[in-house]
């Protein structure tokens, strides 16, 4: 079998496996799938690198990620006027298992999200020199010569669990960070995932909206964030990660600025100020370097639902 046949064929199983797991109800799940697929199908669509795909099917799979993310926003939000049901979404299932010979009109009037690429950590690092450099030899300019960019993310935020008795949930209020560049980040947002001690995710991976208030060399998001598993039942060496991310208009790309990260014992309720790291996000944390020396920190508060 061929690397792309193999490649189709893994989106079909992660395609499957979301819309099995939206079937039986394990929302939070199936989410996870979508937007992991979505992600993938993303980045096959923006790649730049010569492909097996035609200009034609790469349009299809941006919409097929597209009607992933509409699916994956019914299921966050259920007074969704907008809804985009399961059985709209399975209609999908023939056309991406056969996207090499698909030649028909695409069912649903959607369109594929906007040129705008988001990189797995790591990748990014190269882009990211490069731009550095640049905008240091060009010094602060304006941004607004650059293309139009895709509209403010709404973020993939997830509900609370629901309680158990005995068990304890964790909502974390992201209030704001410090930077000293604040003023000048685009389209700033937070990632936030648990990983155990070797870095693997214990949870679904959520985004914050987009940021939209800025004050001297502080973005506040004022975001509640509900983790998505009892405290009780996290295990220990476990970390609540807080990626912070934001849009660079030269290289049409979202890169992750600092990371910030809460350990177990660190869960009590009330305020809590975080320090914040240099990339690549470290989910292993071996090798941490503070971002900077200046009292700048993130800024969240904790609150524990115990139910007795």
């Amino acid at each position: 079998m061929s690397d792309v046949n193999k490649t189709v064929q893994k989106w079909h199983a992660s395609f499957k496996k979301g819309t099995d797991f939206d079937s039986w109800g394990q929302l939070v799940e199936a989410i996870d799938e979508y937007q992991i697929l979505a992600r993938q199908l993303q980045k096959e669509v923006q790649s730049t690198n010569p492909s097996d795909f035609t200009e034609e099917q790469k349009k299809t799979l941006g919409r097929i990620a597209t009607c992933l993310e509409m699916r994956s926003a019914s299921l966050q939000c259920t007074q969704s006027k907008e809804e985009f049901k399961l059985e709209d979404l399975k209609k999908l299932e023939t056309i991406i298992k056969s996207i090499l010979t698909y030649n028909k009109e695409f069912p649903f009037d959607v369109q594929p999200v906007p040129l705008r690429k988001i990189l797995a950590p790591g990748e990014e690092e190269n882009l990211e020199l490069e731009e550095e450099e640049e905008d240091a030899a060009a010094g602060a300019g304006s941004t607004e010569a650059f293309p139009p960019r895709a509209p403010a993310s709404q973020g993939t935020l997830l509900p609370r669990l629901p309680s158990e008795p005995g068990m304890t949930l964790l909502t974390v209020k992201i209030e704001k960070i410090g930077l000293k560049d604040a003023g000048q980040c685009i389209d700033p947002y937070m990632t936030i995932s648990v990983k155990d001690s070797n870095g693997v995710d214990l949870n679904p991976v959520q985004d914050t909206p987009v940021a939209t208030r800025k004050e001297d060399t502080y973005i506040h998001f004022s975001v509640d964030v509900e983790i998505q598993r009892h405290v009780e039942k996290l295990p220990k060496g476990a970390a609540i990660f807080f990626e912070f991310k934001h849009y660079k208009p030269k290289k049409r790309f979202t890169s992750t600025k600092c990371f910030a990260f809460m350990e177990m014992d660190e869960i009590k309720p009330g305020p809590i100020v975080i320090e914040l790291y240099k990339k690549p996000t470290d989910f292993k944390r071996k090798k941490l370097q503070l971002l900077t020396k200046k009292p700048l920190y993130l800024h969240l508060h904790q609150t524990l639902h115990k139910d007795s």
